[in-house]
């Protein structure tokens, strides 16, 4: 298989990727990949600090990227990245929703603006980037999404219940989307990670939890962040992803389909 078969394949060359939250662990990986794939890529989150020392990582592996400031639970926000990105590279082919929190509040102790903090950052955010970025790449005529699920999308794992709510909806948000703006050209898609040690996950995963994932996961491991890096690919890449809109790709060691 030739090389130039590959970058036919799933190169993004010319192409322009915003990941929003970029700044964290899963986020800036899933930016490497892409800015590894040929993408100019816009690092956007709210830590400035986080973000430029993410830009440089991409900048030493020979990638281009750019920090851009963003609030993923406002509208507003939202709207002024895009105007930003456009301004900046003069297009947007892709996004990647990736902003998300947790909480280890066991259901009875949650207080409500906990409650709506989750909600609004892993759920309403999501819809506010499908949105507004959505509506720009039907106007072009292209483009495709990135949502970031999770294995607890369909699975009830204990003390993630408002976290698992909110995955369970970004699931269903985007297969709705994907039907929305599939006329269009734009494709939108899910990845569902499974454990993996992002900031989010180290809040809630107590030793005894770890062993418990750990001793039902069959790879018997977490996962590593550059191990999303084939999924988001194929799911973003215009050539290789062109048939494939309204998916939930699950990457977990197969830990789908168990229960814990």
């Amino acid at each position: 298989m030739s090389s130039d078969y590959l970058q036919n394949l799933f190169g993004m060359d010319g192409h322009v990727a915003v990941v929003i939250g970029g700044t964290g662990v899963l986020g800036g990986a899933i930016a490497e990949s892409l800015a590894q794939a040929g993408a100019s890529v816009v690092i956007a989150g709210r830590n400035s600090q986080r973000g430029e020392v993410r830009v440089s990582a991409i900048e030493s592996l020979g990638g281009k990227a750019a920090f851009l400031p963003v609030d993923a639970t406002s509208r507003e926000s939202v709207e002024g990245l895009l105007a930003a990105t456009v301004e900046q590279f003069g297009r947007c082919d892709m996004l990647v929703n990736s902003a998300g929190v947790n909480s280890a509040d066991p259901y009875f102790e949650i207080e409500e603006d906990d409650f709506d903090r989750i909600l609004d950052t892993n759920l309403k955010a999501t819809h506010f980037g499908c949105q507004v970025f959505g509506r720009q790449m039907a106007e072009q005529g292209a483009g495709a999404i990135l949502n970031i699920g999770s294995v607890s999308s369909h699975l009830p794992l204990s003390r993630v219940f408002t976290y698992s709510a909110t995955k369970a909806a970004v699931v269903n948000l985007t297969k709705n989307v994907a039907r929305e703006l599939a006329p269009q050209g734009v494709r939108v898609n899910c990845l569902c990670p499974g454990f993996f040690p992002a900031e989010q996950n180290r809040k809630v995963l107590t030793p005894e939890r770890v062993e418990s994932i750990l001793g039902k996961t069959p790879m018997g491991r977490f996962g590593e962040a550059n191990e999303l890096a084939g999924a988001v690919l194929l799911l973003l890449a215009p050539i290789a992803g062109s048939f494939i809109t309204g998916a939930e790709v699950y990457v977990d060691g197969g830990f789908t389909g168990m229960s814990i």
